[in-house]
């Protein structure tokens, strides 16, 4: 009897059935301390302990997205081991602050299937939560994902989940302690508050980031994450780009560790509301950022913070601030049909906590 775990095909995966993960995770200083190095993360509220703590936390928090990371690891085994590529991501919550020396395990329950009309792999919908040691839930998240099959044999399934379009910011608390009227701009360095932006606005991040092999494996190493189109330089030699793919979770953190740079002031992710990883990416290949301001959002459970729905856009080896006309989408004049500008690699919309004035 075969005793290794060669992951789930297409075929494998029913709906409705949820599947604990292994490997639960503590996530310590030093997990914070390497993520400031493989991504150049700035704000003070992951890496100053009294920074965190004058805001009314327990301390330093572990990164909103090493802790989306830290789940979406846990899932990838069960889930996406024998992955084309993972597509989106639809109403991610952050719920609760995690702090070094939590510990983080996840489960997933399948919403959802469609084959692919050319019979070798099909798209397969997950809804995953994240947990604490207090079995509290601390974020959870849709995610759709493309998965081999074992087989070519047209089947037909095709059950596409009706996913949120927005992560609901009603469902989403602020810690009760919070206090805007502790926040040191001192050290965050920021000008702008909540009032200071507006919608329509584009902010060009200004700087640029090149894609190491060897920041991306540690990275995504990190993670516990064990998809095959990361690692297996052999196997994906034979692939379609004949190289491995840069995870698409490590642009995420790249081009959000990008735009501290006009967003100095923000206190954390709420929520995203959607994510597309638009085009592949690959070592040696430089990221640039922009954020477009979507929507100015009062929330209903404070007058000291709003939310900022924020349009972050990541695209590789094109400085946006020396191509003021590149637009995010375009119509292909021989298809007619919209798509992504061909140097775009991310869009996500995500909703930003700013502290009011």
């Amino acid at each position: 009897m075969r005793k290794t775990n060669s992951g789930n095909y297409f075929e494998d995966f029913t709906i409705g059935s949820t599947i604990r993960h292994a490997l639960p995770r503590t996530l310590t200083e030093g997990d914070n301390a390497l993520y400031i190095g493989l991504t150049g993360e700035r704000y003070p509220l992951y890496s100053s302990a009294e920074f965190a703590k004058q805001l009314g936390f327990q301390r330093e928090l572990i990164n909103d997205v090493l802790v989306f990371h830290t789940v979406f690891g846990k899932s990838v085994p069960d889930i996406s081991l024998n992955a084309v590529a993972n597509l989106g991501y639809a109403d991610v919550r952050f719920l609760l602050p995690v702090y070094p020396g939590d510990t983080l395990r996840a489960e997933s329950t399948i919403v959802g299937k469609k084959e692919n009309s050319n019979g070798k792999n099909g798209n397969v919908y997950v809804h995953t939560k994240g947990y604490n040691q207090k079995n509290e839930l601390v974020m959870q998240f849709y995610r759709w994902v493309m998965v081999h099959k074992k087989e070519n044999a047209i089947t037909g399934v095709k059950e596409v989940p009706d996913l949120p379009k927005t992560a609901d910011l009603t469902a989403i608390p602020l810690p009760t302690t919070l206090d805007r009227n502790a926040l040191d701009v001192s050290a965050t360095g920021g000008k702008w508050f909540f009032e200071d932006y507006h919608a329509g606005e584009r902010i060009y991040h200004v700087d640029g980031r090149t894609l190491e092999e060897s920041d991306h494996m540690t990275a995504t190493s990190a993670y516990q994450n064990t998809a095959k189109v990361h690692f297996n330089s052999h196997q994906m030699s034979n692939s379609r780009f004949g190289k491995r793919l840069i995870y698409g979770g490590h642009i995420i953190s790249i081009a959000r560790s990008l735009a501290f740079n006009g967003l100095e002031n923000s206190l954390g992710m709420l929520g995203w509301n959607s994510g597309i990883h638009v085009n592949p990416t690959f070592a040696g290949d430089t990221i640039y950022a922009w954020s477009d301001i979507l929507e100015t959002v009062d929330l209903p459970h404070s007058d000291q913070f709003g939310a900022l729905r924020v349009g972050l856009v990541a695209l590789k080896n094109l400085d946006p601030t020396n191509e003021i006309q590149i637009e995010l989408k375009f119509t292909d004049p021989n298809t007619e049909k919209e798509q992504f500008h061909p140097n775009i690699v991310l869009h996500l919309d995500y909703y930003l906590l700013m502290p009011k004035k």
